[in-house]
């Protein structure tokens, strides 16, 4: 059982990101309807050294075959230039990913992106959802958020987008907790806590639950200012106490959470398998908001799938 919430002060063990130069945005805009351009700057993102690897093995000693195939000498791969990346999940050119990327930054929706590009809503939820995943993986916590933990792991078939959520109930939706370490934030997946977990606290032990929608927030525990999960049909939300007073994250009006709650209105349906990755994508957007970001969506793009084995 965890240990009954008490209220600590945080501390500082997280590690700031790196910072990226933000003044390249009309270089970027010159690629988004040049194909042969957009292609030669993602595989520039793809093979920094000009060089293609094997994404199977690391082995630098490739040979071509017809088209655009190529075969590892080593383990005797065979992949095209963009296997095994995240920009693999999603039927788009080079030059459709980056104009969607610029949409995704304008925080566009799915129906507007559709008639932008001219392509399917289909086509462009997987791209999207390829997007997500990639932000995720270059979190410091991507190991274990792509785990049987918060069932994103199900989506992942090797290194293409091709699963399914699980079910989720009570005893399996996982937490996450909201940390702030000065001008930044993290969300963090709580380990040992579930949605039970909180309606047992909230019961037992009196911690403050606040509901929006599926959305359930708490007040502030130990180094988080607030833990908060997603729920789903299955929930007794109707044991959720009200209060007079706000919880902490509410009363100090945290720049991060008034940030997060107006978009979290805009994503329609969202569900507590994809919660968490809205949640990084609104850490990843909130903490680099001085920086080009479809840049760095380029190269979280371009990035091999990490093996998660």
């Amino acid at each position: 059982m965890p240990e009954a919430p008490r209220d600590v002060m945080p501390n500082s063990s997280h590690i700031m990101p790196a910072i990226v130069s933000p003044d390249h945005g009309a270089a970027f805009e010159a690629l988004l309807h040049d194909e042969d351009k957009a292609r030669d700057y993602l595989l520039e993102l793809a093979w920094p050294t000009g060089d293609p690897f094997c994404p199977r093995c690391g082995h630098r000693k490739v040979y071509s075959l017809s088209g655009e195939r190529l075969r590892c000498a080593a383990c005797k791969y065979t992949f095209q230039p963009f296997s095994g990346r995240w920009i693999n999940n999603g039927a788009l050119n080079p030059a459709e990913w980056l104009r969607l990327i610029v949409l995704f930054v304008e925080e566009r929706s799915v129906h507007q992106m559709k008639e932008e590009l001219g392509l399917s809503y289909n086509t462009v939820y997987k791209a999207l959802t390829a997007i997500r995943f990639a932000i995720l993986a270059n979190a410091l916590d991507a190991r274990q958020l792509i785990s049987p933990a918060t069932g994103l792991d199900s989506y992942l078939k090797g290194n293409r987008l091709t699963g399914g959520p699980r079910e989720m109930r009570m005893d399996t939706i996982p937490v996450y907790g909201i940390l702030r370490r000065d001008d930044l934030v993290f969300i963090d997946l709580v380990p040992g806590f579930q949605a039970e977990t909180l309606f047992h606290f909230h019961m037992n032990f009196h911690l403050k639950l606040i509901r929006s929608g599926n959305l359930v927030y708490t007040d502030r525990y130990k180094e988080y200012d607030a833990l908060m999960f997603c729920g789903n049909d299955s929930l007794p939300y109707e044991v959720i106490r009200r209060y007079d007073e706000p919880p902490h994250i509410d009363a100090v009006h945290d720049e991060f959470w008034g940030y997060a709650q107006s978009r979290i209105k805009k994503f329609r349906g969202i569900s507590c398998q994809r919660f968490p990755l809205y949640m990084k994508e609104l850490e990843f957007r909130f903490n680099n908001r001085e920086k080009p970001l479809a840049e760095i969506l380029a190269a979280y793009l371009c990035a091999l799938v990490p093996d998660t084995d």
